[in-house]
């Protein structure tokens, strides 16, 4: 063989090799980012077709399969779509295990759930024979309302949505408490979020935001650090930065977080721009939204908004 030919064998294993090793980076970078637990600990950044809850434990006692939820539930326990949803996941997951470990022997599946303590039992079934799941099933819940056809951020760019923030109405405090004591949350959408690992009663506009995104069938994709993403649905792209409230701090968005989100967004050449804070807005950021029209700024006086824009779509 000429040198010619040896030389082009060796570039053809080095190109192999090369490609190899940019796609197992590629897909570590996405499981490391699947991975990554939102600053109050509620659930993991999932980039899926749609959520689902984060499995704590697994075990098979005796005939009984039992599966554990880390989903935090509510005050007075799991309504009935919680249980129902999580009765099908559990299936599900032991459906996953089969593959791995023997379920011959099992006869019921249970469902638990919580977050700190015992466990609460949800939900269980008995299985029709030993050993024997019942199909999917097509109408069961799941924590995903993609398929409805509604774009939630469309609503935050509508021309009449917003308005100057009210800035003479409200009494500012630096110490602002959750959002989750102040929000009033559509039941289905609280059991979106909460099957997401998500605590309504102790999340912050970062976690809830993200949580409907992916409950919308969002995907998110990581940005320069942790409180900075890409949702994308439908080929529109849209740079999401969080700017999150310190206990003690200024209770509004400073002129400089404001103006590095502009930055930040025309250099990540996404169709839309939406910076999300626990804080309230100063009256500059309207000026900025009709300068940049491509831009929104979700502040606490507009979460409530959001929320709405998202029940009733």
């Amino acid at each position: 063989m000429d040198q010619l030919g040896i030389a082009l064998i060796v570039v053809a294993v080095i190109l192999m090799v090369v490609g190899l090793v940019t796609r197992r980076s590629s897909a570590a970078k996405r499981e490391a980012f699947d991975i990554v637990k939102t600053p109050a600990g509620g659930g993991s950044i999932e980039v899926a077709e749609r959520p689902r809850p984060a499995v704590a434990e697994f075990h098979v006692k005796g005939d009984e399969a039992h599966v554990r939820f880390d989903v935090p539930l509510a005050a007075d326990g799991p309504d009935d779509i919680m249980k129902e949803l999580l009765l099908n996941e559990a299936i599900e997951v032991v459906r996953e295990k089969r593959h791995t470990l023997p379920i011959d022997g099992v006869t019921k599946v249970v469902a638990f759930a919580g977050r700190g303590g015992e466990p609460v039992k949800v939900a269980s079934m008995t299985l029709p024979e030993r050993g024997e799941l019942p199909p999917p099933s097509i109408a069961a819940p799941t924590l995903h309302l993609g398929h409805v056809g509604f774009d939630p951020i469309d609503k935050q760019f509508d021309h009449d949505s917003q308005g100057p923030p009210e800035v003479a109405t409200k009494q500012r405090s630096e110490e602002l408490s959750s959002i989750g004591k102040e929000i009033r949350m559509p039941k289905a959408v609280e059991v979106g979020l909460r099957g997401q690992g998500i605590d309504p009663a102790s999340m912050d506009s970062g976690e809830m935001v993200r949580g409907l995104l992916r409950l919308f069938g969002y995907t998110i994709e990581p940005g320069s650090d942790p409180t900075s993403y890409v949702a994308s649905k439908g080929g529109t792209r849209t740079y999401v930065r969080e700017v999150p409230h310190d206990s003690g701090g200024y209770p509004e968005i400073g002129e400089k977080a404001m103006r590095s989100f502009l930055v930040e967004f025309l250099e990540r050449k996404t169709d839309r721009g939406m910076l999300v804070s626990d804080k309230y807005a100063p009256f500059g950021i309207y000026e900025m939204e009709r300068n940049e029209p491509r831009i929104r700024f979700v502040t606490r006086e507009r979460l409530q908004k959001f929320v709405d824009s998202l029940a009733l779509g």
